[in-house]
């Protein structure tokens, strides 16, 4: 035996209906397209904003996670390069004819 799942509202609406020679839509009635986040599937289709919260969140997930990603990436090569100028900056006020500072004042430029 195979049973049909309906979906209903559960306010008691529908979705869309024509009365009157006009539609009337609910509110909460989207059209969502793009990237199904759960199979990788194109999707254009209308749908209770209720229902696709799930999706969306999961989606909204998955962009914070890639912007996580980016952050960290990009704070590790800031990393790097202030690890790097300091001693450039050593090496070059050290060669011959740099600037007229003084020992310590090199020191502390390139201590931190």
């Amino acid at each position: 035996m195979n049973i049909e799942v309906v979906a209903t509202c559960p306010l008691g609406s529908k979705c869309e209906e024509i009365r009157d020679n006009k539609i009337h839509r609910c509110a909460w009635s989207i059209q969502l397209a793009g990237r199904n986040p759960n199979t990788g599937e194109q999707t254009d289709e209308r749908g209770c904003a209720m229902a696709w919260l799930p999706v969306l969140l999961i989606e909204n997930s998955q962009q914070q996670r890639a912007t996580g990603a980016a952050v960290e990436s990009f704070r590790n090569e800031m990393v790097k390069a202030n690890q790097v100028i300091p001693m450039a900056l050593s090496a070059v006020l050290r060669q011959p004819g740099a600037t007229d500072l003084g020992a310590r004042d090199v020191a502390a430029i390139t201590q931190d």
